[in-house]
């Protein structure tokens, strides 16, 4: 299996660093092929702007979504821009690591999704979730937080984490693009446990990925049961 691993934190030495190598033996164990877009490292540009399109559709007026796919099909989308769509189509799967603010995701990781997640190529129209243009190709994120176990769920003081806090992120990017998306390893309260503690987290997590086949998936809309309008059917 080809995995496209996605990690967003600045620190070397963080836990999410840490999260990053335990995916990247893990996945090295079980004998698949892994690219890695280290994006603080890379310097990543999160900022979309007219300057991805060396030769923009309009001159007028900057519609994102059209420029993105004139630009791909065009071959004049940026080469930075390019280089992650390659690799994200090269892959059977897409893997991130990233820890969680303010309830969403760094924002470097938003804008790389921004960026690379191009219209027409990876979903339009009724080309979205199952028929997304990533259909085929799987997804897996391993996050960390500092809230506690007990803060999430339903009826808590901050609700559903995967189907609430995050959905943006596991629905309405990865799944929406077509991806089937495992459910998340997360790792809570993690600045204020020991390192025992951090130890015995990263070893859940090395057993996850090791038997990834075996992680639940995500419910996401079925586009069948929906008709043209994505009204529900009668």
């Amino acid at each position: 299996m080809r995995v496209h691993l996605v990690h967003a934190h600045p620190e070397r030495d963080s836990f999410v660093a840490a999260m990053r190598d335990v995916l990247l033996s893990g996945f090295a164990e079980r004998g698949d092929e892994v690219t890695l877009s280290d994006l603080y490292a890379m310097n990543f540009n999160p900022v979309l702007s007219a300057d991805d399109f060396g030769s923009p559709r309009s001159t007028d007026h900057l519609v994102y979504a059209l420029e993105q796919r004139h630009g791909w099909e065009q071959g004049t989308i940026a080469s930075d821009i390019r280089a992650e769509v390659e690799k994200v189509l090269a892959a059977d799967f897409i893997a991130f690591t990233f820890p969680v603010f303010w309830f969403s995701t760094p924002a470097i990781l938003k804008g790389w999704i921004d960026r690379v997640f191009l219209s027409g190529t990876f979903y339009g129209g009724r080309r979205i979730y199952g028929a997304g243009g990533l259909a085929g190709k799987r997804a897996f994120a391993a996050i960390s937080l500092g809230g506690r176990p007990h803060m999430f769920g339903e009826k808590t003081i901050h609700g559903e984490l995967e189907r609430g806090m995050m959905r943006h992120f596991f629905q309405g990017s990865l799944g929406y693009v077509g991806l089937t998306v495992h459910e998340p390893f997360v790792a809570y309260h993690v600045p204020y446990v020991d390192d025992e503690a951090r130890r015995t987290m990263l070893e859940a997590l090395r057993e996850t990925v090791v038997n990834l086949e075996n992680q639940p998936v995500m419910a996401m809309p079925e586009l069948g049961r929906f008709d043209g309008r994505f009204a529900p059917k009668a």
